[in-house]
């Protein structure tokens, strides 16, 4: 059974079910969650023990009415960084999401108010993200005389284009509701995003746990691998997963018609 006690954290919240569904949860309410870099290392703590300990899928959410504000640049500002000691910050945030991303656990984000410049470079390492009617997103590093340093060039860009990118660094440019789904920044609009994430998770942990891990891991791979070697790649990982043999019952039962049919509804 997973627990928090396995956990050295203060920034972050975390609890496990018997079904193995993680909540974890942003705990600077505060800050608006903004990540300090006490919080990424425990991220990176987290996300690196997770896939090691059973957990089938996690919930990120966060304290209070925002879901991360970004950078915390109170710390940022009082620590009067360096050149090279900002940039190591950078690598740390990478190696957070990229834990997240390629670490073969589902993650759905439950999304709230402020998804704003770091706090988005983190929900697009999620897998699946959830938002709300209050929910906003931006990249205002522009406006602040900064430039993205998690990933956004990355992840957000993949999301919604470099395009779309450049327009809401450069301007400012905030999207929420129908506008947000529709460009790609979260898969889901609904009343009560962390409802539907447990009811996300729970789907998807009922997955095996070897095919969770090739979707959460082998599709970002291959995204980064030219067509012909993201072929070879796909088949290899294909091999594996379609002859597991927790596989065979569950095809059997789709041979047998007593499978669970898809169906637009």
């Amino acid at each position: 059974m997973i627990s928090a006690d396995q956990f050295q954290l203060e920034n972050l919240a975390l609890h496990a079910d018997e079904a193995g569904i993680v909540t974890l949860t942003l705990n600077r309410p505060a800050k608006r969650n903004a990540l300090n870099a006490a919080m990424v290392e425990e991220l990176i703590e987290v996300f690196s023990k997770l896939p090691r300990m059973g957990a089938r899928a996690v919930i990120l959410r966060a304290e209070g009415p925002h879901f991360c504000a970004g950078l915390d640049l109170v710390e940022h500002h009082q620590e009067d960084r360096s050149p090279e000691a900002f940039m190591h910050i950078c690598l740390r945030w990478h190696e957070a999401f990229n834990k997240m991303e390629y670490g073969g656990v589902p993650v759905i984000a439950a999304l709230k108010g402020a998804v704003v410049g770091g706090g988005l470079e983190l929900a697009s390492a999620a897998h699946i993200r959830v938002a709300d009617a209050s929910t906003y997103f931006a990249l205002p590093e522009g406006q602040r005389g900064l430039f993205t340093g998690g990933g956004a060039t990355i992840r957000v860009a993949d999301l919604v284009g470099k395009a779309r990118m450049i327009d809401m660094m450069l301007t400012g440019r905030v999207y929420k509701g129908d506008e947000a789904i529709s460009v790609g920044l979260a898969q889901y609009l609904v009343q009560d995003s962390e409802a539907k994430a447990l009811e996300l998770a729970q789907r998807a942990a009922q997955n095996l746990p070897l095919t969770n891990f090739a979707i959460c891991s082998a599709i970002s791979h291959m995204q980064n691998m030219s067509s012909l070697d993201a072929a070879y790649a796909e088949a290899c990982v294909a091999g594996i997963v379609n002859t597991q043999a927790p596989a065979r019952a569950r095809l059997q039962a789709f041979a047998d018609k007593t499978a669970a049919r898809v169906r637009p509804d």
